[in-house]
């Protein structure tokens, strides 16, 4: 694969998520030095890994020095298979442990605590589902975790209707009976009942349908436009992640290789650097 840096929209440049460095300041009487002033950037910031690595005997398959993310921001993680994807997505949601590095949602390290679960919506795979249950009664249960109501679930319902396309409720169907396209919309719905500030999904356009991949698309951006809903969204479909996310990581082997900001030239740029 080709070298690949655009340095007019590279995440690396100045307009990038890496704070000025300056001086450290000290206290005149004390000579110890200040808290530094929190940037307009940090306060903004929703999720940070630094020196995050997950290693598996010899291989390192995941090694980042330092991203952060923004509040409201749609992210979109591509590459290969094996590149890391989803080891990234299950240490930033503490399904597994960093072999070194942390993670922190809103100022909180994720490693073995609660506080962040409720802000944040996800579905990985079908692991995620309770299988023996229908839809309507996973929307349920799921509903209940986080307090919501019979009102707020039917409010909901109702608005992921076009999404289920008459495919999801009503048919008595438990959820492992569902095709693998409709288990993966109801993944999504269930990732959205709580209402998330952050919403993880990975690969969420395999296996959907046509109409339903479009519908996806139109639904998380308006849950971005309207909520200012932070979203990391990986795909191997460059076409869609384009569409959807407004700044683009490439992970190769384990390490960020490019971090651009999404414009009319990025679904370009980035099938040339598949196709080498």
């Amino acid at each position: 694969m080709q070298d690949y840096t655009d340095s007019s929209t590279s995440h690396t440049d100045s307009q990038t998520h890496t704070p000025p460095h300056s001086h450290t300041d000290t206290n005149s009487h004390t000579g110890t030095p200040l808290p530094m002033p929190v940037t307009e950037q940090q306060r903004d910031e929703i999720i940070n890994a630094s020196n995050l690595q997950k290693i598996y005997g010899d291989l390192t398959v995941l090694n980042i020095p330092s991203l952060q993310i923004q509040q409201g921001e749609s992210f979109g993680l591509v590459g290969n298979n094996g590149a890391g994807k989803t080891t990234l997505f299950r240490l930033i949601l503490d399904l597994i442990a960093a072999s070194s590095g942390e993670v922190h949602i809103d100022g909180v390290s994720v490693a073995q605590r609660d506080e962040w679960k409720s802000k944040v919506g996800s579905f990985l795979d079908e692991g995620f589902l309770i299988d023996f249950l229908t839809p309507e009664e996973y929307f349920a249960f799921t509903a209940k975790v986080y307090n919501k109501s019979e009102g707020d679930i039917s409010t909901f319902l109702e608005s992921m209707k076009e999404f289920f396309n008459g495919e999801i409720l009503g048919s008595g169907k438990l959820i492992r009976d569902l095709s693998k396209g409709n288990q993966k919309k109801t993944g999504i719905a269930a990732a959205l009942i709580s209402d998330p500030q952050i919403l993880i999904l990975d690969e969420p356009f395999t296996a959907l349908d046509p109409t339903s991949q479009i519908r996806l698309k139109k639904m998380l951006n308006e849950l971005k436009a309207t909520r200012n809903m932070t979203m990391l969204i990986s795909s191997h479909d460059l076409n869609h992640v384009t569409e959807v996310c407004d700044r683009i990581v490439v992970l190769e082997k384990g390490l960020v290789v490019n971090d651009i900001c999404t414009s009319e030239n990025t679904l370009k740029e980035l099938e040339l650097y598949f196709a080498v």
